[in-house]
């Protein structure tokens, strides 16, 4: 074998190696329906934190906005913070959805975004590499249909942040989401 070969099919081997390596570290599901009406009004409703990260939820709500809008939703609002006894945050994620609901029909909104963050932390060890798991579902207001939903889980490197790593996901999955 010449040594030209040689560097070919190392080269192929690293390549490769890489290519799986970074696959490995993304995984997603998707479920598309009909094309959703980039112009209509909509709303962020609550994400759910199953996370043990406090205010995980609102971190995705806040990456989310500016990636909707990036994705060509021209009208994006965020749903009111809903309040539970004596002023404090509703705690029940079903109610503060619920909630939500109501009142972005009230207000006439077509589209609503809900989901749940189930990670959002660094991995223990000596890298710390960050990890972001999420679910994400595109809502029909009127009727309560799930329209379009995504789920998907990332790591990253030991350098990266949480708030990127998250940033790169939620991009992946809401890029699959069908505008007209």
């Amino acid at each position: 074998m010449s040594a030209k070969t040689k560097r070919m099919l190392q080269s192929l081997f690293l390549i490769l190696t890489a290519t799986i390596l970074l696959n490995g570290c993304a995984t997603q599901e998707v479920h598309v329906g009909a094309p959703l009406d980039a112009s209509a009004r909509w709303v962020l409703l609550p994400i759910a934190n199953h996370a043990e990260t406090a205010q995980a939820g609102e971190s995705a709500q806040a990456i989310l906005t500016t990636l909707l809008h990036n994705h060509g939703v021209t009208e994006i609002q965020t749903s009111p913070e809903i309040t539970g006894n004596e002023s404090l945050p509703e705690l029940d994620d079903q109610r503060r959805l619920d909630t939500a609901l109501s009142w972005a029909r009230q207000q006439g909104y077509a589209y609503g975004v809900t989901g749940s963050v189930e990670e959002w932390h660094y991995k223990s060890g000596t890298d710390g590499e960050p990890a972001v798991g999420l679910s994400l579902r595109v809502i029909d207001i009127a009727t309560g249909q799930a329209l379009w939903s995504a789920t998907g889980a990332r790591t990253g490197w030991g350098r990266e942040s949480v708030s990127g790593v998250a940033h790169k996901l939620l991009k992946d999955l809401l890029h699959s989401i069908p505008l007209k």
